[in-house]
């Protein structure tokens, strides 16, 4: 039974021109009621996670950041060699996804997908979906609990292993949920990965940021971290304040000697993290609410 959420479904006909179309002669993307099945049980992104996806947060109808979602939607893409998504297609679906939802929504998310489509068949599937999102004004007042879990691989992985697609926004989050699990049982909010030889990674859905006196650093990429697109605003806030950014590796006694750390998501935005492992963590209260000002704003 429906829920009666607000939400939205685009359904793109040809989500590569690598490919053929689902429809020929169709329109290149269709308003579908969200309730209505349309994703073939044999669809490898269901039945393998055999494809990749972007969510990209919405501000009074306007996404954020689309372009550097749009770069690493195609990134990913390419990194499991499925067919390149056509961004203009895209970009058009994700405008009327978020154009169908209720006037009245302030905070949305839309999630543009592709995947390999049905094995055998030779054409991606791929939508975007909108919805509004949850409330987040606590957490980023107040902050959350982490812990740090090993990952269990080196953190040169993407040059070592590449097939393991350290880097890639892929489908397959069963991890990345387990982890989350692992957190709670742990009494924590959340989790940040350290790579096995002792560096400190992301967490299982946000970058990690953190602020070593005027420097305000993350861990990068090129290190199975994705390229985060609301860290990239944040860096451009920093910068604005007067604070220098760059990139580190660096192990949990570096997070430990900090004089502050967020995880930043598109949705979520900067949630500071107030404690590590039970021990208490500074909060700035004043620069974490200037940076969400901030990235509330962003529209390139």
């Amino acid at each position: 039974m429906a829920d009666h959420h607000p939400r939205s479904l685009v359904v793109l006909n040809r989500p590569s021109t690598a490919a053929l179309p689902h429809e020929p002669n169709a329109p290149a993307f269709r308003l579908i009621d969200p309730d209505r099945p349309v994703l073939s049980a044999l669809d490898q992104g269901a039945t393998r996670g055999d494809g990749v996806f972007e969510t990209i947060g919405v501000s009074h109808g306007h996404p954020q950041a689309l372009e550097h979602h749009l770069r690493r939607f195609e990134r990913s893409a390419a990194l499991l060699e499925l067919p390149a998504p056509d961004l203009d297609a895209y970009r058009a679906a994700v405008a009327a996804a978020i154009a169908a939802l209720p006037a009245e929504v302030e905070e949305a998310s839309a999630k543009a997908v592709i995947t390999r489509g049905v094995e055998g068949d030779g054409r991606p599937t791929g939508w975007v979906t909108a919805e509004p999102a949850k409330d987040f004004t606590a957490i980023r007042e107040a902050g959350v609990a982490i812990v740090l879990l090993d990952r269990g691989v080196r953190h040169d992985i993407e040059q070592t292993s590449p097939w393991l697609l350290a880097g890639a926004k892929t489908l397959s989050y069963a991890m990345n949920l387990a982890a989350l699990r692992e957190a709670a049982r742990r009494g924590a909010d959340d989790a940040v990965y350290v790579s096995s030889d002792g560096v400190l990674l992301e967490g299982p859905t946000s970058s990690l940021l953190v602020r070593s006196g005027s420097t305000l650093w993350t861990p990068g990429t090129g290190i199975g971290v994705l390229d985060g697109t609301t860290q990239a605003s944040a860096f451009r806030y920093a910068e604005s304040v007067g604070l220098e950014t760059g990139y580190r590796l660096a192990g949990p006694e570096a997070l430990a000697a900090a004089d502050g750390a967020w995880l930043l998501s598109s949705i979520r935005r900067a949630v500071p993290i107030h404690t590590v492992d039970g021990a208490a963590m500074p909060v700035d209260a004043e620069f974490t609410s200037g940076m969400n000002a901030f990235l509330a704003r962003i529209e390139e």
